[in-house]
C-alpha cells in the first residue's frame, strides 16, 4: 500500500481521516508523554533515596537536560541517514529501559546517569516522533501535530495521576515494571502501523549539517520561548501554589494537573482550528490566552485563581509547540531531521533545562515574581509568529 493509500485507509467517525499511521504515531506520543507523567510523582521518592536538597534536585533536573540537549540532535543526524521510522523505534525501545534504571539507581552518580538517559532519550524519542508526525502530516495533507501533542499530554496527565497510587499500592519498583511492560506492550501494538517514510535520494549526504541560515533558528527560538513557561509550569507550579500560596498538598497537584487537562483537549481541537484558521492567527490567539493565563497565575490572591491561570495558560500553550514543530518539520530546502531537530533541542532546552536555573532564582525573589514575568517571552512568539505559515501543511503535494 502507498503512503497516500495508506493516508486515505479510514474515516473516524467525525469524518476526520484517521488512517492507521496517525494511530500508531499518536500511540507515540501517548507512551512518552506517560513516561514522561510517571516522572513528576517520582521525584519526591528520587530525592528522598538519595536525600537530594532543592540544590542537589535542580542539579538532577539539570542532567536531565543536558541527555535531552546531547541525544536530539544525534538523534535528527540519524533521522537524516535513515528515516524517522528507524529512528522512532530504536529510540523507543531504549526509552522503555529507563524507568528501570531511575527506581534501580542506588547511588547519586548511578542515579545522575539514569536521570541523563532518561532525558536524553526522551527527547532522542521525542525527535523522531515528531518527525513521523510531520511526515503522517504530508501524507495525509492535514494538520495532525497538535492532537499528537494532545495525546502526549493525556499521558502525561495518566501518568501523574497514577504515579503516586501505583508507588503506594506496587512500590517503587512494582510501578517501574508495570509502565515497562505497558510501554512493551503499547509499541507492540503500533511497532507495524509506524509510516515508513520515503526515502529522500542524496539528502542525507548532502544536508546533514547545521543550518546557516537563520530561519530554523528563529522558529527553534519560538519554541523555546514557547516551551521555557511550560517546564516552570511541571516542575515548579505545585510547590509556588502551596508554599507562597498555602495550599494543601492534594490541592497543589492540580497546578500541573488543570494545566495537563487544558492542554490535552485544546490540543485535540487544534488541528481543526489550525486547518480552518490558518498557523498564524491560531499561534497568535493561543499566545495570548497564555500570556493572560500566566499573569493570572503569577499575581493570584490565592492557590484556586492561580490553579485557574494554570488552566488558561494551559489553553494557550496548547498549540503553539506543535505549530512550531510542523514549521520547523516542513521548512523548505533542509533536511526534515536537521531543521526539526534545532526546533526540538531548542524548544525542549526550555522545558528540561531553563526550570533548573528558575529554582535557584526562585529562591531569592520567589516564584510569584517569576511566573508574572515568564509571559515577556510570549511577546517574542508574537513577534515572531508570521513565521508559523511554514506549519499549513493541507494545500501542498
Amino acid at each position: 500500500m502507498t503512503t497516500s493509500e495508506t493516508a486515505l485507509a479510514g474515516k473516524s467517525f467525525t469524518g476526520t481521516y484517521f488512517p492507521p499511521t496517525r494511530l500508531a504515531v499518536s500511540g507515540l506520543f501517548l507512551l512518552n508523554g506517560t513516561f514522561a507523567g510517571a516522572w513528576a510523582p517520582k521525584i519526591p521518592e528520587f530525592a528522598a533515596r538519595f536525600g537530594l536538597t532543592e540544590a542537589g534536585l535542580g542539579l538532577m533536573i539539570m542532567c536531565f537536560g543536558i541527555g535531552s540537549l546531547i541525544l536530539m540532535p544525534i538523534a535528527g543526524v540519524l533521522i537524516a541517514h535513515f528515516g524517522t521510522t528507524r529512528t522512532v523505534k530504536g529510540a523507543t525501545i531504549l526509552f522503555l529501559t529507563t524507568m528501570l534504571l531511575l527506581s534501580a539507581a542506588p547511588t547519586i552518580p548511578l542515579g545522575a546517569i539514569a536521570v541523563f538517559l532518561f532525558g536524553g532519550l526522551m527527547g532522542g524519542m521525542d525527535v523522531a516522533m515528531n518527525g513521523n508526525a510531520v511526515e503522517v502530516e504530508k501524507s495525509m495533507r492535514r494538520a495532525i501535530m497538535s492532537s499528537c501533542h494532545a495525546f502526549w499530554s493525556l499521558g502525561a496527565f495518566i501518568g501523574a495521576a497514577t504515579g503516586g497510587f501505583l508507588m503506594e499500592a506496587l512500590g517503587v519498583m512494582g510501578h517501574a515494571a508495570l509502565l515497562t511492560v505497558a510501554g512493551a506492550a503499547m509499541l507492540v501494538l503500533v511497532w507495524p502501523r509506524i509510516l515508513h517514510d520515503a526515502h529522500h535520494p542524496g539528502e542525507e549526504r548532502q544536508k546533514v549539517r547545521l543550518p546557516l541560515t537563520p530561519l530554523p533558528w528563529l522558529i527553534g527560538l519560538m519554541a523555546l520561548f514557547c516551551m521555557v513557561p511550560e517546564g516552570a509550569i511541571l516542575d515548579w507550579g505545585a510547590l509556588y501554589v502551596r508554599n507562597e500560596l498555602g495550599a494543601s498538598l492534594a490541592l497543589s497537584g492540580f497546578a500541573f494537573g488543570t494545566f495537563s487537562l487544558t492542554m490535552a483537549v485544546m490540543r485535540f481541537a487544534g488541528d481543526h482550528v489550525r486547518d480552518r484558521f490558518g498557523a498564524v492567527k491560531t499561534l497568535r490567539f493561543c499566545t495570548v490566552m497564555a500570556i493572560l493565563g500566566m499573569v493570572v497565575a503569577g499575581t493570584a490572591p490565592n492557590a484556586y485563581v492561580a490553579i485557574a491561570g494554570f488552566a488558561l495558560c494551559g489553553v494557550g500553550i496548547s498549540n503553539m509547540v506543535p505549530i512550531a514543530f510542523s514549521a520547523a518539520g516542513n521548512l523548505p530546502g533542509y533536511a526534515q531531521g536537521v531543521a526539526l531537530s534545532v526546533a526540538t533541542v531548542m524548544g525542549y532546552s526550555g522545558s528540561l533545562f531553563a526550570p533548573s536555573f528558575i529554582g535557584f532564582i526562585a529562591e531569592h525573589v520567589g516564584f510569584a515574581m517569576i511566573f508574572t514575568l515568564l509571559p515577556l517571552l510570549f511577546i517574542v512568539v508574537l513577534a515572531l509568529s508570521h513565521h508559523a505559515v511554514h506549519a499549513d501543511v493541507r494545500e501542498r503535494h
